[in-house]
C-alpha cells in the first residue's frame, strides 16, 4: 500500500502509518484462524478498505480534508487523491457559480413602503474552502450570504426617495454590491453578478406616480400644442402680410386703361341685351370713343 502513496496522508496524525495502518487491520481484518472459517466475510471487508482508500473531486469542487474530526488546512483539488478509510473524511466543497435569490420588505428616505428583490451570482474561493467549513459549514449560503443581502437591501434603500429609487437604480444597485461585497467578502465569499429584479411599491404611492407622470405628459402635450399653434399664427400672418403686399402691387398697376384692356380683350363684341327704360343698361360708346382706347386698337 506504501507504494500507493497512501503514507502521504498521514502527515499531520502523530500516530506513524504502519502504527495506524496496524489499528485498521486489527479492527477490521479478523486472525487467521477466522480467516479461513469465514473468507466471505474477509473479502468483503478488505473490498470496503480498498474502495474508502481513496476518492475524486469533481470539476468546480475542492475536498475539505477531516481527519479524525480535525479539519486539515490542506485542500484537495480535482481529480483522484488516495485517503486513509475510516480515520479521513473528504467534505466536497462546491467552488462553481452559485446563485441566490433574496426579498426583502424596507422603508426609503421618505418613509415609503418597498418590497423588493434582488439575484446574486457568488461563489466561493477555493483557498478559502477549510475556513467556510470549519467555521459555518456547508450552509454558508444560509448563514453568510442571505442574511447579508437583506442587510444590504435595506441600508441603501433607506438612503433614496422612492421616486429615486426607480430613477436613480443603477447607482443603487452598484452601491447594494458594494456593500454585499464588503460583508461577504472577508467570508471566502465573492460576488460574481448583482441584479435588482424588481421594486414594488404601496398601491397609493403607485397611482401618485401614475397620476404625475400623466400631468406631465398632459402639460407637454399643452406646450407643444401652444408652439404648433404659435408657429401655425406666424404662418397665417406672414401670409397675410405677402397677400396684402401683393394687393398693393397689383392696385398700384391696375388703371383705368390697364382695366378696358382687359375687358376689350375678353368682350365678343357683342352689346348686353337687357334694356333699361328704353335705353341701353350699359352705355359701351363712351369707353369705344375714348381716345386712348382707340389708339390701343389701332396699334393692334
Amino acid at each position: 500500500m506504501e507504494s500507493l502513496g497512501i503514507s502521504n496522508c498521514y502527515d499531520v496524525i502523530d500516530l506513524t502509518y504502519k502504527e495506524v495502518l496496524s489499528m485498521i487491520l486489527s479492527v477490521t481484518v479478523p486472525t487467521t484462524g477466522e480467516y479461513k472459517d469465514n473468507k466471505e466475510e474477509n473479502r468483503f471487508k478488505l473490498l470496503y478498505m480498498l474502495t474508502n482508500s481513496f476518492t475524486v473531486i469533481d470539476a468546480g469542487h475542492t475536498g475539505v480534508v477531516v481527519r479524525l474530526g480535525k479539519v486539515s488546512d490542506n485542500v484537495l483539488n480535482e481529480g483522484f487523491h488516495f485517503k486513509l478509510p475510516i480515520i479521513t473524511n473528504i467534505v466536497k466543497i462546491d467552488n462553481r457559480v452559485l446563485k441566490t435569490e433574496v426579498e426583502s420588505n424596507s422603508a426609503s428616505k421618505d418613509l415609503q413602503s418597498i418590497s423588493s428583490k434582488v439575484s446574486v451570482n457568488y461563489r466561493v474561493n477555493t483557498n478559502s474552502s477549510a475556513s467556510i467549513y470549519k467555521n459555518v459549514g456547508q450552509g454558508f449560503e444560509t448563514v453568510i450570504v442571505n442574511p447579508a443581502i437583506q442587510e444590504c437591501m435595506k441600508s441603501v434603500a433607506s438612503k433614496y426617495t422612492a421616486e429615486e429609487l426607480i430613477t436613480k437604480r443603477a447607482i443603487v444597485s452598484s452601491e447594494m454590491e458594494k456593500e454585499i461585497s464588503q460583508k461577504i467578502n472577508p467570508c471566502g465569499l465573492n460576488i460574481e453578478v448583482f441584479n435588482i429584479i424588481n421594486f414594488e411599491f404601496s398601491k397609493e404611492f403607485s397611482k401618485a406616480i401614475e397620476a404625475k407622470q400623466t400631468a406631465q405628459q398632459q402639460a407637454l402635450k399643452a406646450e407643444q400644442d401652444l408652439a404648433r399653434i404659435k408657429v401655425e399664427a406666424s404662418q397665417t400672418v406672414e401670409k397675410a402680410k405677402a397677400e396684402s403686399e401683393a394687393y398693393q402691387l397689383k392696385n398700384q398697376q391696375l388703371t383705368d386703361k390697364v382695366i378696358m384692356m382687359e375687358f376689350v380683350e375678353k368682350w365678343d363684341g357683342k352689346f348686353p341685351t337687357v334694356t333699361s327704360g328704353g335705353s341701353a343698361l350699359f352705355d359701351m360708346s363712351s369707353f369705344i370713343s375714348s381716345n386712348g382706347l382707340k389708339d390701343d386698337k389701332k396699334g393692334k
